[in-house]
């Protein structure tokens, strides 16, 4: 009875053994089928490290295949009990893992036409919208996860730093366009002779211009490219900005300020999702706080270069009369150079690996990341450690229907078309930014940039022209008034300033080599006197009668003469343009130095914010930032001096600016990758129609009221704030 009874232990065991075989055999061409049948979505494959299929009793791992996903751990034969990883695939397509030395392929193979094998998905076709919309959020989602393991691999390190110096360039280009919008205002409209009804149209426009930037190239990234958007529209700025420089009219100044802006408009949000997207979840809020540091060291660069050049009139030089450089034009060729820099650096920089997935573009992800792995390990000393991702999930790609265009069309036509059709895709992505779920958070978002922006831009107008009031109420305190003074015979050559000269009578004066500054000359007579190289600065002649008198190489017209009669006078070789002149300027110095120290102020609350960013949160500390700088605001209304109100301005900075730096990570990190670019340049879109309303807002209250603009900009930080700590929290999520 044994003898029987082993044979048929034996015969069991041996079935049990082909019965393995066969099931190993038959999910390698499962395997093979499948890769064939999804051709026509040809990254829909992914690659996942560890997974097991079988827990049997000899806890062998096998290459398996489900719903399109690949498991990298080689599975042993029983037979000869060898390991993949050490002996090589048996299959010809199989790789050898640590000796893999190209780019993962596909095979293109099609099942032909009524033939589906056994187990294959449902085609695409026959699949509604909606489905077809699922799997590739399934997608997402599961390359999110496998992404950020991909990136853990890769590790941080000399490849991240090079980055995050190249797109520092570009965001610290930005922080600077903000500010020579303010200190190139007062002189480019003195030297270009705007009217007032002219004057403030460049703070105005150029915001206009960085508004309309901002969603623009935000939304292209989404289409083309993080890197190559982000070139074109930084190659944009750095053009007209250097332009403008040289333009002489106040029209065409204008418009090479507004597509400067318009340009620079796409950095903020193309560098930031630029940089998250080669960043660990781990790495990312800290190191995205570090890079909002640029946005102020432009600030800084360009407050120090405006205090530097700007009051230097003797830089200047003219090619005759109708061509003036001054210094101011100087500083604007200065700032230009962030920008030159930051072109030439991101020349030499990769696409994001994570835009190439989302694309569809497997293998040119897997360059990118490849690289960012070995430039990693090479700094570390470890150049031997292998890159050991060979597939990676590639979301589904929906196709979408685009009228095609004859191939014989206009040249012309066909650019249009395509600019239309960008512009269709830009919009149709701008409309998922508003679908659920991300819909809540879009109109979140979009408040709390608006209010922060809103009280920030509009106290940056306000405050520097309270501070000129201040100084222009302390400086008339020390006018000197002169009544019914007589001179006859007497030579002027020295500098007259801050006067007020009332039914004064001039006769045979001579005014030679000298300057009016801050003069005023009311119901005076002047009597056969000559006026020789004489300029005016903040001057005029009000209800005053010249008769006899003669003008040689001076700047006094119609424009200084106010209800005056001019009497048998003669005007020659009058001075042509408006003078412009910050030798002996009381203010130009101290207006640069205070936004200079506005800036700097800057400096300790972005390095509190990013060594907290992760540790207490970008919620909590964007509420609280919002809140407690709303409230350091109000104590402006306290200041009754110059030094006080330059103290709360510094305070005021240091606490917005961790407001600011986590509003870029949240806004980074709530948007998915096929929108973040759109998203975020919607929200920077808001923040720069922000500006624009501060500016008029607030300017139109400078020297009115001072309870009102410190209310409002209270009341709206305060409230954004409070919006903001109802964000989602994302200091645990993966990048989707």
């Amino acid at each position: 009875m044994e003898e029987p009874h082993n044979n048929r232990t034996s015969l069991a065991r041996g079935a049990k053994d082909i019965a393995k075989e066969a099931k190993r055999q038959a999910a390698k061409n499962f395997s093979k089928a499948v890769d064939r049948a999804s051709d026509e979505y040809s990254a829909h494959h992914s690659y996942n490290r560890f997974q097991n299929e079988d827990e049997d009793e000899n806890n062998y791992n096998n290459y398996t295949q489900q719903n399109g996903h690949y498991a990298d751990n080689p599975a042993n034969d029983e037979d000869g009990a060898s390991s993949d990883a050490t002996e090589g695939h048996d299959d010809e397509d199989e790789i050898y893992e640590g000796e893999y030395q190209g780019v993962p392929a596909y095979s293109n193979e099609k099942p032909r036409d009524g033939q589906v094998a056994l187990g294959q998905p449902v085609s695409d076709s026959l699949k509604s919208r909606k489905e077809l919309e699922n799997e590739r959020q399934a997608d997402e989602e599961e390359l999110a996860q496998q992404y950020e393991l991909i990136m853990q691999e890769c590790g941080h390190g000399r490849f991240q730093w090079q980055l995050f110096f190249v797109l520092g360039l570009a965001l610290m280009s930005d922080g600077v366009e903000v500010f020579v919008v303010g200190f190139v205002l007062p002189s480019a409209e003195t030297d270009m002779c705007v009217p007032n009804s002219g004057a403030g149209w460049l703070g105005s426009i150029v915001y206009l211009g960085m508004m309309f930037g901002a969603f623009f190239w935000g939304g292209l990234s989404d289409k083309v490219g993080r890197r190559q958007c982000l070139l074109i529209s930084m190659s944009v700025n750095g053009f007209f900005a250097f332009l403008s420089s040289f333009v002489q009219g106040y029209s065409m100044f204008l418009f090479c300020r507004m597509v400067s802006g318009f340009g620079i408009g796409g950095a903020v949000p193309i560098v930031f999702s630029y940089f998250a997207e080669v960043l660990a979840r781990e790495k990312r809020g800290e190191h995205l706080s570090w890079l909002c540091m640029f946005w102020m060291i432009g600030g800084i660069y360009a407050s120090a270069m405006a205090w530097a050049i700007i009051p230097h009139y003797g830089w200047s030089f003219s090619m005759g009369s109708a061509y003036q450089f001054h210094s101011w034009r100087v500083f604007v060729v200065v700032c230009a150079l962030p920008c030159v820099s930051a072109v030439v650096a991101l020349t030499f920089m990769p696409e994001s690996p994570r835009f190439y997935l989302e694309m569809g573009k497997h293998d040119e992800a897997w360059m990118v990341l490849k690289h960012i792995h070995d430039t990693n390990m090479r700094a570390r000393g470890e150049p031997e450690r292998v890159f050991t991702v060979n597939r990676i999930k590639i979301p589904k790609q929906l196709d979408e229907l685009v009228e095609m265009q004859n191939e014989s069309a206009n040249p012309a036509l066909k650019v249009l078309f395509k600019i239309k059709t960008e512009l269709r895709g830009i919009w149709l992505t701008f409309m998922k930014c508003f679908n659920y779920p991300v819909k809540d958070n879009t109109m979140k978002l979009a408040a709390v940039w608006f209010t922060l922006s809103f009280g920030y831009y509009g106290l940056s107008v306000w405050f520097p022209d309270v501070i000129k009031h201040l100084q222009a109420d302390e400086y008339a305190s020390r006018v000197k008034i002169h009544n019914s003074e007589h001179t006859e015979d007497f030579t002027f050559n020295f500098t007259l300033e801050n006067q007020i000269h009332r039914n004064g009578v001039f006769v045979n004066d001579r005014f030679i080599s000298m300057k009016f500054k801050a003069v005023a000359f009311i119901d005076s007579s002047f009597l056969n006197c000559y006026f020789e190289d004489v300029s005016t600065v903040g001057s005029f002649f009000k209800n005053c009668t010249i008769v006899d008198s003669f003008f040689y190489n001076t700047d006094i017209d119609d424009t200084k003469l106010t209800n005056s009669r001019v009497i048998n006078s003669s005007f020659h070789h009058n001075k042509t343009g408006c003078q412009m002149t910050f030798d002996d300027d009381y203010s130009a110095y101290w207006v640069y130095f205070v936004n200079f120290l506005g800036t700097l102020a800057v400096l300790p609350g972005n390095i509190v914010s990013a060594l907290l960013m992760d540790k207490i949160g970008r919620l909590s500390m964007l509420g609280g930032s919002m809140v407690l700088s709303g409230i350091s605001c109000f104590f402006l209304w306290f200041g009754t001096s110059e030094s006080m109100m330059i103290f709360m301005l510094c305070l005021y900075n240091g606490l917005s600016i961790s407001a600011w730096n986590s509003l870029d990570v949240v806004t980074t990190e709530l948007y998915p990758t096929d929108r973040r670019g759109t998203g975020f340049g919607f929200c920077n879109a808001m923040c720069k129609l922000a500006a624009v309303l501060g500016n008029l807002i607030f300017g139109s209250l400078v020297g009115i009221t001072k309870a009102i603009p410190i209310l409002l900009a209270s009341s709206v930080l305060v409230g954004g704030g409070l919006v903001g700590l109802r964000l989602p929290d994302t200091r645990a999520n993966v990048l989707m």
